[in-house]
């Protein structure tokens, strides 16, 4: 067992509201420095600047995870992560299904710009990729576990939807064995107030749009990695979000 500093939430330049310095080597290239063993790329309803940032990690020697983070139709916020690439491409396509498209526009929200491995952008997404899909909260749970996936509502303790401020409360029998916080330190206070979230994991992530927001390792799973390798290590990571490593 050894100790994984991890962050399962960060933008790259695809989604609009992150600095288009967020490419995929520079991301993995800051949370390498700031000591981050494990980190998901987590665009808005996109996972199309995965393969990058996977290329980028294995040479600045961070394990990546293949994500998004999926804004339902409620309009709260989920991440939504994948321990195989392919299987989060194959989920990107689903939502790129059930997404309401409005064209994007670059002088309000930002551009989303797709990237090779050596930071060259090879494309634009023309439409907005923040809003709104038509998958509810409810369905995601089981959507996302069709592609081998694993989902938590995103920083439940924001105002900006996180599902505690859309519904109201963190209901029960919501789907979900994991939540996350943006403020780790708030973990006690809101397991005290919501009881829906008795016996689930907690993650606290950066959700960083911007380098500085790459936080220097906080949060960290304790996990077998012994015969080391990458994907051997991704896979427990997945099993202790879902619970089967303590």
């Amino acid at each position: 067992m050894s100790r994984y500093y991890y962050d399962l939430h960060i933008h790259s330049c695809l989604s609009p509201c992150a600095d288009n310095d967020m490419t995929p080597n520079n991301i993995a290239g800051m949370a390498a420095l700031a000591g981050v063993n494990i980190v998901a790329l987590t665009d808005h309803n996109s996972s199309r600047n995965c393969p990058a940032f996977f290329a980028a990690a294995k040479k600045n020697g961070i394990i990546p995870v293949a994500g998004m983070e999926l804004t339902t139709a409620e309009d709260i916020h989920v991440v939504c992560l994948f321990e195989e690439l392919e299987n989060a491409l194959r989920f990107n396509d689903e939502v790129d299904s059930k997404r309401i498209r409005i064209p994007n526009r670059i002088d309000i929200f930002g551009d989303q710009l797709l990237m090779d491995e050596n930071d060259q952008v090879i494309g634009t997404e023309a439409d907005f990729l923040s809003n709104a899909t038509q998958i509810t909260v409810e369905a995601v749970p089981e959507l996302v576990a069709r592609y081998q996936g694993f989902c938590f509502p995103a920083h439940i303790d924001r105002e900006a939807n996180g599902m505690i401020a859309t519904l109201g409360t963190f209901p029960e029998n919501s789907g979900f064995s994991c939540a996350e916080l943006h403020d780790p330190e708030k973990e006690a206070e809101y397991r005290k107030r919501y009881p829906a979230l008795a016996g689930m994991r907690i993650v606290a992530d950066s959700d960083a749009h911007y380098l500085w927001d790459i936080r220097d390792k906080t949060c960290f799973a304790e996990l077998p990695d012994e015969p080391y390798s990458s994907a051997f290590v991704r896979k427990q990571l997945f099993r202790w979000l879902r619970g089967e490593l303590e």
